[in-house]
């Protein structure tokens, strides 16, 4: 039933001021696939991606504290998203994967000794009788920087994957499918870090965010 994928919750708050803020221009808009167009760009370039900052708390997972936020990890994005959706009247849920990285990966394997990310965050939406997958996570300015075409969503396909960048040269891989969840299931996402980075996980995790 999609009437699920509608709930407020504690980390889907969208009854908080904050999350009304967020989408109080696009509630007149004339069709949900112009909302969930219009709100996608909105979380998509209006906060910055951060791999390195990941929380190990509820705290950190609260759409309504996100929102403060300049810069996102792609799960806290997607949360964001989902509030934005939900409180918009339209179905939508998290998706957690496991992708490589391929640009940058130098960096990344000095932080976390590995260019695989786990677990990574998307949403799903339901628009038109279906369930589409999209990933807000990397802004403009970021794929621009890394030469990758940005990603769009309007409801109607799924769009989660850049794997090449404009030179052809590989970006990003899709390893597996967590599988998609009603609510932030924090206790799968501290499992499937501490399962990946064990020894970052037993550093941080009684910190309230991890910033690498």
């Amino acid at each position: 039933m999609t009437s699920t994928y509608l709930q407020d919750s504690f980390y889907f708050d969208y009854n908080s001021p904050e999350i009304q803020d967020l989408i109080a221009e696009f509630r007149d808009l004339s069709s949900e696939k112009e909302k969930i167009e219009k709100l996608y760009l909105k979380v998509r370039d209006g906060w910055r991606y951060n791999a390195y900052n990941i929380g190990l708390t509820e705290a950190h997972y609260k759409a309504s504290t996100i929102i403060s936020k300049t810069e996102a990890h792609c799960i806290d994005k997607a949360i964001l998203y989902i509030a934005g959706l939900r409180a918009l009247h339209i179905p939508a849920r998290l998706r957690l994967a496991k992708v490589s990285n391929h640009i940058a990966a130098e960096r990344l394997e000095a932080k976390l000794g590995t260019n695989e990310l786990a677990p990574h965050g998307l949403v799903d939406v339901f628009y038109n009788g279906a369930w589409k997958k999209c990933s807000p996570a990397f802004n403009k300015s970021l794929c621009d920087m890394y030469n990758v075409e940005v990603l769009d969503f309007d409801g109607t396909e799924d769009s989660i994957l850049q794997e090449f960048n404009r030179d052809d040269h590989k970006f990003m891989t899709y390893l597996d499918d967590y599988g998609h969840f009603e609510d932030v299931p924090l206790n799968y996402i501290k499992q499937i870090f501490k399962d990946h980075y064990p020894e970052l996980y037993e550093t941080y995790k009684e910190a309230k965010d991890i910033k690498f």
